[in-house]
């Protein structure tokens, strides 16, 4: 068993959030090495003069975050190993703290209203098809149909017959990286990307290789020289708002990107998620491509998250590959879901969500410039987010770990990171995970620490 032990002097509230943190520094400093012994949480709480429940929580935190590991009848030990990657996000909300770490839309009770009214009327009008049916293409028909009116809202122009219908974005993700990118293979992105990208890449086998970015997006020069370098696939873009720097890519960047693909005879794959709620934006890279993107959009980010339905469309080259995709990996999407999606778009209810969504992001953006008046962060009028990089006195990961002591929990930029290179400090902020009063109070907390010095004032308890 390890001779240190945490310093009861520099507890602070939440005990056990602090606990853990002080855990964790000595784990990364070299204090307790992989396999140490813990003590007891008995032996602990009487240390620090804290409850079991308290020292529970605390290696209940570290457990969560792959630091430690318990073994029945022998304790807890330091797990220092390589690890699965931590989500940027809270996995389940705690009462005392303010979650700001979750990428989601505004919800209030209109959603839950829409979803029941939804869940009624299918009750009385289920197909028998989308009950009976395993058989995709005797399902769908008639909601690819609608499927290309929705698509034409988010500026893509194209047949029904190439319209994939998924849950939700990420299963479109999937099945575009499986379709586009052999195992073995390498696919480009933005140095700073989706945050399931990497994982997902590792687990089907397909290099990441992430780009140089500036404020409108991925370099095209980057991407002709990894091009050059080496043999790429497919580029994996964000370039509509989504994207965890807040950035809404120019026109002309998409065209010059657009050529570098088809210099280079690669697949784009294009994450466009909130589709037809961004305003004033240029034409989505499939308009500049069509013949090579594989676009992605979906109703969860901007609607009501539970309508995990989304829109994979592939071009005519690779449509055998997707439809094969996606059955072996989803066989189809879920048909009740896919009925509320056709209905809502049919009868309007999902651009009225959409339109009341972008009211009440207007809303909380007002609220995130009072907040962070003087700090300088990155957003959009419709993103769901800000981007704020952190000054060169503050580490992320302290200054992550400073707003949970405070009750407050932001995503780490690091979490983003697709390029092996070192990059600023910063971190995402959810604008729509929470009431308007909690987002105040927690945006509030999160200035005063990026305004602040960052060695925080300790409180005994």
């Amino acid at each position: 068993m390890t001779n240190w032990r945490p310093d009861p002097l520099q507890l602070r509230r939440p005990a056990y959030l602090s606990l853990a943190e002080q855990i964790a520094n000595a784990i990364h400093d070299g204090k307790l090495a992989d396999g140490d012994r813990l003590p007891t949480h008995r032996k602990l709480a009487e240390d620090l003069g804290l409850s079991i429940q308290t020292v529970s929580r605390a290696y209940d935190e570290l457990t969560r975050r792959g630091m430690v590991a318990g073994e029945i009848g022998r304790g807890s030990f330091v797990q220092t190993r390589t690890k699965e990657p931590e989500p940027p996000y809270l996995p389940e909300r705690l009462g005392e703290v303010i979650d700001l770490s979750i990428l989601k839309p505004v919800c209030e009770q209109i959603h839950l209203e829409r979803m029941r009214e939804a869940f009624g009327w299918l009750a009385e009008n289920l197909p028998s098809s989308s009950a009976l049916s395993f058989r995709p293409n005797m399902v769908f028909p008639r909601h690819r149909a609608v499927a290309a009116e929705w698509l034409q809202l988010c500026g893509v122009d194209v047949s029904p017959l190439n319209i994939n219908l998924t849950n939700g974005a990420t299963s479109a993700m999937t099945v575009a990286l499986m379709s586009v990118a052999p195992p073995g293979s390498t696919v480009a992105t933005e140095a700073i990307s989706h945050h399931t990208l990497v994982p997902l890449c590792s687990y089907l086998g397909i290099h990441l290789e992430g780009l140089a970015i500036d404020a409108d997006g991925m370099i095209p020069a980057a991407l002709d020289a990894a091009c050059r370098k080496g043999p790429i696939r497919a580029v994996f873009l964000q370039p509509s708002v989504v994207n965890p720097t807040a950035t809404l890519m120019s026109a002309k960047r998409r065209e010059e990107l657009a050529a570098v693909a088809a210099r280079h005879d690669i697949a784009i794959i294009e994450n466009d998620i909130l589709g037809p709620m961004v305003e004033d934006r240029p034409p989505p890279m499939q308009a500049f491509a069509p013949d090579r993107t594989l676009y992605v959009t979906s109703f969860t980010k901007i609607t009501v998250p539970g309508l995990r339905v989304g829109y994979l469309v592939a071009p005519d080259r690779y449509v055998a590959a997707v439809a094969n995709r996606h059955l072996v990996s989803n066989w189809m999407a879920t048909p009740a879901m896919v009925e509320v999606a056709t209905r809502w778009v049919s009868n309007g209810t999902a651009m009225e969500l959409v339109n009341w969504q972008r009211r009440a992001l207007a809303r909380r953006h007002e609220i995130a410039a009072e907040a962070l008046a003087g700090l300088a962060y990155h957003a959009h009028p419709q993103s769901l987010h800000v981007w704020l990089p952190l000054t060169c006195q503050h580490t992320e990961e302290g200054f992550v770990a400073q707003a949970r002591l405070r009750g407050v929990a932001i995503a780490p930029g690091a979490s983003f990171h697709t390029a092996d290179q070192g990059h600023a400090p910063a971190v995402r902020i959810s604008l729509g995970s929470t009431s308007e009063a909690e987002l105040r109070t927690g945006l509030g907390i999160v200035a005063s620490l990026a305004q602040g010095n960052p060695e925080a004032l300790l409180l005994a308890i």
